[in-house]
């Protein structure tokens, strides 16, 4: 009896009555002096006795209730509260219907599961508690005070995705969290800043508002640019080159170059476009007169010449594949052959498609030609790899393919320069600006788009490049918020969600 009760050593027990579904023990304390809690003075006079019944941890699968006398004792101390009851530090809290341990238990289930999960796994349990008193237990768990960090890292996150957000500060050293803010306003995160003194670094990604705050409030703390942020940029305009130059590396492929309905359209849009903008009109203007959106003139706006709105098609698997042979050969024997013929040719051969399909493939030049085995998302893949971690075959490939497209042989040229400034190094701030004036001198618009946004913040993309500081441990506890908003359906309040980011 000891060992399995051994959490109520503290109490004397009198008896245990086995009740089937629960076991109840019944107890008493000690017959030592307790410290009356107003003024701290000893007293072993009892003036009455009344019992507490708390439930404790389960046994052999039953609930437990233990039913203890407690006594109330008098105070010697004049003008003192006349009597106190005693209470059993580290078994019975005050308040409670759970033992110390039993409330240890419950904690440790609702930090993890919060409400209605912690209360299905705590019936499992055989401790019953309803998901309210779940969530308030939850909210009584004491957050961590810590001391002010001096490197801290800033991110935001959504709490309803592409309409409220809110901010998440961490220790970019210790990756402890420190605090959770409504929303990412810079006047918010500058208010929180300016409570916080002593923070001489803040890790960031590279939002404007972010930076105008951390100016605004600790003018003197150095801006730390994320680098995966940085990489991620120059891979979105890397994609956006090799989509402009497909037409381009795409002849060595032998791939075939659209040149139906839509590929006249892009050309006569792009000639409207910068027609328009030769006579000195406005790009909102240029939209509004041929009815297109705003980033769709400005896209044709960058383009120097119509060739580069063209892209190489992309084709799925089509049902007609197979039987692709077969329709080459009867074309090129007789040129003029129907369709209807041809579909029921290749109806007799196990084709399952409909005869639409059968005249979107040919109109669409997929039964002269073969399909491009490589995509302009592809090549920017290989160009962005590291160069161990490709085949032999894919270096071949490559090689052939920036080789036919002189844009694509300064593409390659500015990534594999650019690769090795993510390593932080003291000497990387001049790399840096060669690698800047480099790109400039090339014909590539969207590198020069990415180069413009480094100068917009460059003391932050210099001090990322250098310092040994990261973003990536708050993008850490962002995977763990959204993991976390997901286990509640979205339906937590930022005080609920605010409490269980910060319990970690």
């Amino acid at each position: 009896m000891q060992t399995v009760f051994s959490g109520l050593s503290p109490l004397i027990m009198e008896d245990v009555v086995d009740e089937g579904e629960r076991i109840v023990v019944r107890a008493r304390t000690p017959l030592d002096t307790a410290v009356c809690p107003v003024c701290g003075a000893s007293s072993g006079r009892v003036h009455g006795y009344h019992w507490r019944t708390v439930a404790d941890v389960p046994v052999d699968g039953r609930r437990v209730v233990v039913r203890v006398r407690v006594r109330r004792l008098l105070c010697p101390t004049r003008g003192c509260r006349h009597t106190f009851r005693e209470q059993v530090p580290g078994v019975l809290e005050r308040y409670q219907r759970r033992t110390a341990r039993l409330t240890r238990q419950v904690k440790a289930v609702v930090k993890e599961l919060a409400g209605r999960a912690g209360s299905r796994l705590l019936a499992i349990l055989a401790v019953g508690l309803s998901r309210h008193t779940a969530l308030r237990t939850l909210l009584r768990i004491p957050l961590p005070t810590g001391r002010v960090p001096r490197v801290i890292g800033v991110d935001d996150f959504a709490l309803r995705r592409r309409h409220r957000y809110a901010t998440v500060v961490i220790d970019a050293e210790t990756h402890e969290r420190i605090d959770v803010l409504p929303d990412r306003t810079a006047d918010t995160l500058e208010a929180w800043l300016r409570g916080h003194p002593g923070i001489e670094v803040v890790c960031r990604d590279g939002s404007a508002t972010y930076a105008e705050a951390i100016r605004r409030a600790l003018p003197d703390a150095v801006q730390v640019g994320d680098r995966w942020h940085l990489w991620k940029n120059l891979c979105e305009a890397a994609l956006s080159e090799v989509k402009a130059h497909s037409t381009c590396w795409a002849t060595v492929l032998d791939a075939p170059i659209y040149d139906g309905p839509r590929a006249q359209t892009t050309l006569e849009r792009w000639h409207q476009v910068h027609g328009l903008l030769d006579q000195g009109v406005g790009l909102l203007e240029c939209a509004r007169r041929l009815q297109l959106a705003l980033n769709t003139v400005k896209r044709y706006a960058r383009a120097d010449r119509p060739e580069r709105m063209l892209r190489v098609p992309k084709y799925r698997a089509s049902l007609v594949d197979p039987h692709r042979e077969h329709l080459r050969k009867r074309r090129s024997e007789d040129p003029g052959v129907p369709v209807q013929h041809l579909f029921e040719e290749i109806k007799t051969l196990g084709f399952t498609g409909c005869l639409n399909l059968l005249h979107k493939y040919i109109n669409q030049g997929r039964a002269d030609s073969d399909r491009s085995h490589i995509s302009p998302r592809r090549l920017a893949r290989m160009l962005l790899t590291r160069p161990d971690n490709l085949k032999p075959e894919q270096h071949e490939l490559l090689a052939k393919l920036t080789a036919a497209c002189p844009e694509m042989t300064q593409l390659a040229s500015g990534i594999r320069d650019f690769a090795p400034l993510l390593t932080p190094h003291t000497d990387n701030a001049d790399a840096l600006t060669h690698w800047i004036a480099q790109v400039r001198t090339a014909d590539l618009p969207h590198l020069h788009a990415f180069t413009r946004g480094l100068d917009r913040d460059i003391d932050a993309v210099i001090a990322g490049l250098t310092l040994p500081y990261s973003n990536g441990p708050t993008e850490g506890v962002n995977t763990k918020t959204k993991r976390i908003a997901r286990q509640m359906h979205g339906r937590a309040g930022f005080t609920l969600l605010r409490h269980r980011i910060l319990l970690g």
